[in-house]
């Protein structure tokens, strides 16, 4: 949103996309407070899931797709202080790159040409990247990362059915609770920005989905987790620390070994 009170660091607006958070409301160098700082969870989230993923020796995906998380958080914090354009492809293509990891992770423990797969999206990614820098996609964006959100639907709807699990089970839940209510405040944003120009007290629906989606990528990644480990006979379990979920795994003793 253009009223600021203080000056602008990074110069006039040139992103095409612009949120009802007031710009340079609390100082010079962070356009989007709110949704700047928001992103911190998200990051902190990612880490704890790549630390697990590392601690217990998960295959490498899992920890891509954590650092692809904390990627994208950090690409959309330096997008929302600056709001430059050139920035933008900061945060709009690693939400794509994000995206495509699922893809691979959900689909490729039963794609039978296993080169193909990971080569297909690494390309794709690539092309999308060059194509995003050079035109200014809008509600073509949109559309393109909704299609690819929708494409992971029926492989995770697949795992929730096959999954025995309550706790496991409860990921999966808190996972479309967390994508359902984000929505809603990223709507609400979009929708109602300019009768919440007047409130008192903005709501910051943006900065909100930005935790929410924080919340929902750690719950995904840890429901994906349990999913595969199950595959490969880890003997998962769900269990808390001070009440937050993880995945513990427990890898079957490779035979012939004598124990010191």
């Amino acid at each position: 949103m253009a009223d600021s009170v203080v000056s602008s660091f990074w110069g006039p607006v040139t992103s095409t996309v612009e949120l009802c958070e007031k710009n340079y409301t609390h100082s010079s160098y962070i356009a989007e407070f709110y949704n700047t700082i928001s992103n911190a969870p998200c990051i902190l989230l990612a880490l704890v899931g790549l630390i697990n993923a590392l601690r217990q020796r998960f295959e490498k995906r899992f920890s891509v797709l954590h650092i692809s998380n904390m990627i994208l958080a950090i690409g959309s914090m330096i997008f929302h202080a600056t709001l430059q354009h050139v920035l933008q492809q900061s945060d709009e293509t690693p939400m794509v790159w994000e995206m495509l990891l699922y893809l691979y992770v959900l689909y490729s423990p039963d794609w039978h040409y296993r080169s193909t797969m990971p080569t297909f999206l690494f390309l794709y990614g690539a092309a999308f990247a060059v194509a995003h820098s050079l035109v200014r996609f809008r509600i073509g964006f949109k559309v393109h990362y909704i299609v690819l959100c929708l494409l992971c639907v029926p492989r995770m709807y697949k795992y929730y059915i096959q999954t025995k699990d309550v706790a496991a089970k409860r990921l999966a839940k808190l996972y479309v609770a967390t994508i359902f209510l984000g929505t809603l405040c990223w709507l609400f944003d979009r929708i109602f920005c300019k009768k919440l120009s007047h409130w008192y007290m903005n709501p910051q629906g943006h900065a909100w989905w930005h935790v929410l989606m924080g919340f929902n990528s750690y719950f995904a990644n840890a429901f994906l987790m349990f999913c595969r480990a199950q595959q490969l006979g880890w003997k998962p379990q769900v269990v808390h620390l001070f009440g937050f979920p993880y995945v513990k795994i427990q890898k079957p003793k490779k035979k012939g070994v004598t124990a010191r």
